[in-house]
């Protein structure tokens, strides 16, 4: 059991939304260090580990540098990721750049930065010497299709678009090395927010076989395998986390069996958590706007999906907490909803809450990954402002919330003068 708390007092948040208008997302500094330190730990004994933070999650450089300053790199699949670790001071092999579909002008810029190129197809090679020119290091995706389940985020492996199947894996190595590539990495993430911790065991179990084989057949010696991100985080207050000290001693006994023993060590380990990292330490803090009775109840907050988009587009459940009501019997049933136009528009279907009435604070738990950084501007909403919450108790603001002069910014209303 996790039970869902709150990193500030109701006092606390009175006086945040004093200076602060809901709705906002607010990330507690404390928390997100205390899991970065203690997945180091658990994985302290493990050769060359590091995490790469997936930017994806939380595209903040405030939280960036936070992490940074605990060793971790970047985890980038677009050039403005790749710019913001830039901005950040993240360069080189601290990124790893992992991307489908790539356009030449991110291999180029990549390849600038001296990151991790981590290619998704065997076609990729030719594309990639052509437009940026072959780097000393490259990696490989790795789609194991039917060796291995998936999960309903990123599905089936075999249906994914993402990676190298076993035979152009070992062919990609091949012609990379035949152009000069020196040093290889080996990378694999076929599920996403997954909580049983043997998964990510099998899956540096299945890459340490892969290594085997490569080395066999090729003569190459991996330098690293990247077990990809995907260390799901308990949503609901019934579930476990999990155990970074499992998987890591897991990882370390298929190790021993597989890679010392074929005599291939060292081999580092590499992982790009993002919602594991900073997930359970962001908070979507939103007040009661209307209350809606018609065939159902409902609760009208002054947030909406293009906040939080992951209820609507996955189904997922969000804990929420309504302030000063901690303590009362959940025993109303409503539907909490935003204001766009969408019936799905909705942060909680049939869900139990105490009684809220207009003003009430909800504080929707975990939303510190594909929270914020999954917002839209569809319909004018305007995405929200992001706090930190320090550990000294102060509250900063790293990004403001968007105006309505931000919606226009890319429109041309001096050409619309003259238009027709």
């Amino acid at each position: 059991m996790a039970p869902k708390t709150l990193p500030f007092s109701q006092g606390q948040l009175e006086r945040i939304i004093e200076n602060y208008p809901t709705p906002f997302h607010i990330y507690d500094e404390a928390g997100i260090l205390a899991n970065a330190r203690r997945l180091k730990e658990a994985f302290k004994d493990i050769h060359g580990f590091k995490e790469y933070f997936a930017v994806k999650a939380l595209p903040n450089p405030f939280i960036m540098k936070i992490l940074k300053e605990e060793g971790f790199g970047s985890d980038c699949s677009s050039l403005p990721e790749l710019l913001l670790s830039e901005r950040v001071g993240i360069t080189g092999e601290n990124i790893m750049f992992t991307s489908n579909d790539t356009p030449a002008e991110e291999f180029v810029k990549a390849k600038e930065l001296g990151a991790v190129i981590n290619l998704d197809d065997i076609s990729h090679i030719p594309f990639l010497e052509k437009t940026a020119g072959m780097p000393e290091l490259i990696c490989f995706r790795y789609n194991p299709g039917p060796l291995k389940e998936g999960n309903v985020i990123i599905g089936r492996p075999e249906e994914a678009k993402y990676g190298f199947t076993r035979e152009q894996i070992i062919e990609g190595y091949r012609i990379a090395r035949d152009k000069g590539v020196k040093r290889f990495g080996l990378h694999t993430m076929v599920a996403s927010n997954e909580l049983d911790y043997r998964y990510f065991i099998e899956t540096a179990a299945l890459l340490f076989d892969l290594v085997v084989e490569v080395y066999q057949k090729v003569g190459i010696r991996i330098e690293f395998i990247n077990i990809g991100g995907g260390i799901g985080i308990p949503y609901r207050p019934e579930q476990e986390a999990v155990s970074y000290e499992k998987i890591a001693a897991g990882v370390k006994e298929a190790y021993e069996e597989k890679i010392v023993r074929s005599g291939l060590a060292p081999l580092k380990l590499f992982m790009e958590c993002g919602r594991a990292i900073t997930g359970p330490y962001g908070f979507l803090v939103t007040r009661v706007r209307h209350l809606k009775d018609t065939y159902k109840q409902y609760v009208g907050m002054d947030a909406c999906m293009s906040n939080l988009m992951r209820p609507a587009m996955y189904g997922a459940y969000h804990h929420i907490t309504v302030i000063g009501k901690e303590n009362l019997a959940r025993d109303h049933k409503y539907d909490v909803t935003g204001s766009l136009c969408e019936n799905n528009d909705k942060f909680a279907i049939d869900r139990m809450l105490p009684e809220v009435v207009p003003g009430d604070v909800l504080v929707i738990h975990d939303t510190g990954a594909h929270g914020h950084a999954m917002g839209f501007q569809y319909n004018g909403k305007l995405r929200s402002a992001e706090l930190l919450l320090r550990e000294n108790g102060e509250v900063v603001q790293i990004r403001r919330a968007e105006t309505p002069d931000d919606y226009f910014a890319t429109l041309d209303f001096e050409a619309l003068k003259g238009f027709r």
